[in-house]
């Protein structure tokens, strides 16, 4: 099967002298069809890779919009399997790295084996699962590495030196930085403790990192890189779009075309 690694997707970006812009949806959002063109709109408009949510009806690292992109998702009819058949077309359109970002109940229900078996076949890229401590995934990273699929973990400002060197040993594909303490949500401005903490990791690391929660201004995405991020995770200002225009879908697709390309710039370095 056809598909970009994140580390060639990093290269090439870097070889542009580009930051890496990742959107993030929730699958079948708001319904089954409109999610898939959603998905290839943003892939279509400069999305260097995708971020895709599985529904979750307790989702506690996520804010309004996330959340309200799951009820939407779940009022449609998505279940785990219709989220398998949508990581597959989805996969059958582009071979731009996508990965998952999800809650643990769902891995264990389905099987952990069994779960990242079928991610592999599929073709995803990444897991990241957020409310699993590094220190009790041994299962999931045996299984990440079993068939090949990247396990990503999230930092944030309350994570330790001494904490942070033991999750840049069993991390892969890059680092997802949270950029504020909380649940996800677009705000108005980064935090100053969110460059430093880019700093403090980039100490630890050469993985390529990731910034995500609060990032939704082209100001963000230049403040973030500058700061040494490789590339920015944006996902309720998407979701907001979808919220908003829920009853014109063309407008809704043409305003989230803009906002990527408009994102995606702001990767671009001077």
């Amino acid at each position: 099967m056809n598909m970009q690694t994140y580390q060639e997707m990093f290269e090439k970006t870097k070889k542009d002298n580009e930051g890496v812009f990742i959107p993030f949806i929730v699958a079948g959002d708001p319904d089954y069809d409109t999610s898939l063109q959603i998905a290839k709109t943003l892939v279509d408009n400069g999305a260097d890779a995708l971020e895709i949510g599985f529904p979750f009806s307790d989702p506690v690292a996520d804010g309004r919009s996330v959340q309200n992109g799951d009820l939407r998702a779940f009022k449609s009819g998505m279940t785990i399997a219709k989220c398998f058949t949508f990581l597959k077309d989805l996969r059958k359109y582009t071979d731009k790295p996508f990965g998952l970002l999800l809650y643990y109940n769902l891995v264990y229900q389905h099987g952990i084996d069994e779960f990242y078996k079928k991610l592999s076949e599929i073709g995803v890229n990444s897991v990241l699962i957020a409310d699993l401590p590094p220190e009790e995934a041994d299962d999931v990273i045996l299984a990440s590495k079993k068939y090949g699929v990247e396990e990503v973990f999230i930092v944030s400002q309350a994570t330790s030196n001494e904490r942070l060197a033991d999750i840049t040993k069993i991390v892969s594909g890059f680092i997802y930085i949270a950029s504020v303490m909380g649940t996800t949500g677009a705000r108005k401005e980064v935090e100053h403790d969110s460059t430093e903490l880019i700093k403090r990791v980039r100490e630890h690391t050469d993985l390529p990192l990731c910034v995500g929660f609060g990032i939704s201004k082209p100001e963000h995405v230049k403040e973030v890189l500058d700061a040494g991020s490789d590339g920015v995770i944006v996902g309720s200002a998407i979701l907001n779009i979808i919220e908003d225009n829920l009853d014109n879908e063309d407008v809704m697709f043409g305003k989230i075309a803009e906002y990527i390309q408009e994102m995606k710039s702001a990767t671009k370095k001077e």
